[in-house]
């Protein structure tokens, strides 16, 4: 089956409804959708199915892996945080037991307690210490800010009501990013007399611990207040003091994780914390191209490869099912077919047998016809009164001479329905020849057809076999006087052809063959004369007695020039594998 055929085989324009002795058992164009159906449901279901279930499952490992990095980055740089600020806290908290509040007085003592607290932890600006009335009555650090008045401030409100205090990351007067820690230190719980330590921090430092996490590009660690606001620099979010562009998430002191809608309503995947005890929280961000960048390439790479395979798969399941389906058409049209034929050659055998029949009921007739006419002859040859009578002699040589003419006729009927079996003996084309054209010698004349008979010097006999030699011939003269109008020429020849063959050719003048339909010809129930009777079996016929005989038949045509068919025989068929 050639490319064409598999997608459109010959069962696909057949009409199963055709009307027919002989029509097509089943709607193969609905047997070949079937098996189609069926073919793609058992094979590509199942893989779409499991594609479909791996591709939710690899989705969902992956995105609870990222889950648990995320909760693990978020709780560890949480923890990392808060350590810091604690640590801070709490070396505030120690300098305050340590030391008597009254020697936080003394400039040097509290230089001296700054200048502990910056080589051992870093960071540290600034240190003073405010009455319970809200001033300042003792600094150390770069600005002068001894007897500054704090009272009625938030930060001063909140330390005295719950003892600590740690500020979001602001500017102030310093114009630079700092944040503070202030302690509240009871000196008389009796008289709620206390003093606050507060002590001012650059970001540096706060800055370092996120800046110090190892991200890929489409990650980012970064803290803001309550309120969203930034309090270290973001990758995609800018500088200190800006506005994030999503809302925050609900308040938790454990870490969560979530999926938002980031940057331009991307998706992302973040990880938060609410630092207790401080205006922070932390968020860390990745992209969902970031985490399923890998994952969605080799997604592609698969759905490509799966798509690919489908369709080479629907294209061989099309393939077999169309070849299957087509050789069960074959088949059914070649039985069709058989039946066809075996019928046309039943009714052939019928009207052989009939021919046969009659042809012997005639001839007793005529035996009597001649019988009687021979004596009358005789009576009028030896009777006198006739003698003379020259005319009455004539009449009955005429009915002898018409029982003799239907003599041979029913004689060569005879012959011609008698060969059944295969039987090679030496013939002499020229007498063929003279046999077939005697059936057809009063059409010719009716019709005024020149048929000229031409065989070379030298071709005297054949060996094949007589009748079927004559069913050929006759066949294709038949063809040539349909094809031909009346007045039409008709060339039968018989020449030598390669070393031990001989070449019959019959050639008219007449209609031609279209070149679209010279490669069909010789097929069963191929016919173009259909609707004047043909079956369309005739050409195929001959093609197989040829063949029988051991011969090739050729055809060459030209529409309205003619058309000229030829067959070689051998002189002596191969017969059981020898010459």
């Amino acid at each position: 089956m050639n490319i064409k055929g598999i997608f459109k085989p010959e069962f696909w324009d057949a009409d199963p409804k055709s009307a027919g002795p002989y029509k097509q058992l089943f709607d193969y164009k609905r047997i070949w959708q079937l098996c189609i159906g069926i073919l793609v449901a058992v094979s590509l279901v199942p893989i779409l199915i499991m594609a479909s279930i791996d591709f939710s499952v690899t989705r969902g490992a992956i995105i609870s892996e990222n889950t648990l990095e995320a909760a693990r980055t978020t709780s560890n740089t949480r923890r990392s945080v808060s350590y810091f600020l604690e640590e801070r806290k709490s070396a505030l908290q120690l300098l305050v037991e340590m030391h008597d509040f009254r020697s936080f007085h003394d400039p040097e003592k509290l230089g001296e307690m700054l200048s502990s607290l910056k080589k051992s932890f870093g960071g540290f600006i600034d240190l003073g210490v405010i009455n319970k009335a809200g001033k300042q009555v003792a600094y150390v650090g770069p600005y002068n800010l001894e007897g500054r008045e704090y009272a009625g401030q938030d930060w001063f409100e909140q330390t005295v009501e719950q003892g600590i205090y740690i500020s979001e990351v602001f500017l102030g007067f310093r114009d630079s990013p700092h944040l503070v820690i202030a302690l509240k230190h009871m000196l008389d719980e009796k008289t709620n007399h206390f003093k606050i330590l507060r002590a001012t921090l650059d970001t540096k430092q706060f800055n370092g611990i996120l800046s110090s996490l190892v991200l890929s590009a489409g990650e980012d660690v970064f803290l803001v207040n309550r309120e969203g606001i930034l309090q270290t620099p973001s990758k995609w979010n800018g500088e200190i003091f800006s506005k994030i562009g999503f809302e925050l998430p609900e308040e938790s002191f454990r870490t969560k994780v979530e999926q938002i809608s980031y940057r331009k309503g991307a998706p992302a995947m973040v990880g938060y914390a609410y630092l207790e005890n401080t205006p922070f929280v932390l968020l860390y961000v990745k992209t969902e191209a970031e985490y399923m960048g890998g994952w969605q390439s080799s997604r592609d790479t698969v759905t490509w490869f799966t798509i690919i395979s489908i369709a080479v798969i629907i294209l061989v399941m099309w393939a077999v099912a169309s070849y299957l389906v087509d050789r069960i058409y074959i088949a059914d049209m070649t039985r069709s077919k058989a039946l066809q034929q075996m019928e046309h050659h039943n009714r052939m055998a019928s009207i052989g047998r009939l021919a046969a029949g009659v042809a012997h009921e005639i001839n007793n007739p005529l035996a009597i016809i001649n019988e009687k006419a021979g004596l009358l002859k005789d009576l009028f040859t030896f009777s006198k009164a006739y003698d003379a009578d020259e005319r009455v002699i004539g009449l009955v040589d005429s009915v002898i001479g018409s029982v003799e003419r239907c003599g041979r006729i029913t004689k060569r009927l005879l012959g011609f329905s008698r060969q059944t079996d295969m039987e090679f003996r030496p013939v002499y084309p020229r007498k063929v020849i003279d046999t077939v054209l005697s059936f057809l010698d009063k059409e010719a004349e009716y019709r005024c057809i020149d048929v000229s008979v031409d065989v070379d010097d030298g071709i005297y006999e054949v060996v094949t076999d007589r009748g079927k030699l004559e069913q050929v011939l006759l066949n294709l003269i038949n063809n040539a006087f349909q094809a031909m109008k009346d007045g039409g020429a008709l060339w039968i020849r018989v020449e030598r052809g390669d070393e031990g063959q001989v070449l019959f050719s019959v050639k008219d003048n007449g209609c031609g063959i279209p070149e679209s339909d010279l490669k069909r010809i010789f097929e069963p129930f191929y016919s173009t004369k259909k609707q004047s009777g043909g079956t369309g079996l005739g050409l195929s016929i001959t093609y197989g007695l040829v063949q029988d005989l051991g011969g090739e038949m050729k055809v060459q045509s030209q529409l309205g020039k003619g058309t000229e068919f030829s067959f070689m025989l051998p002189v002596v068929p191969n017969i059981n594998g020898e010459s």
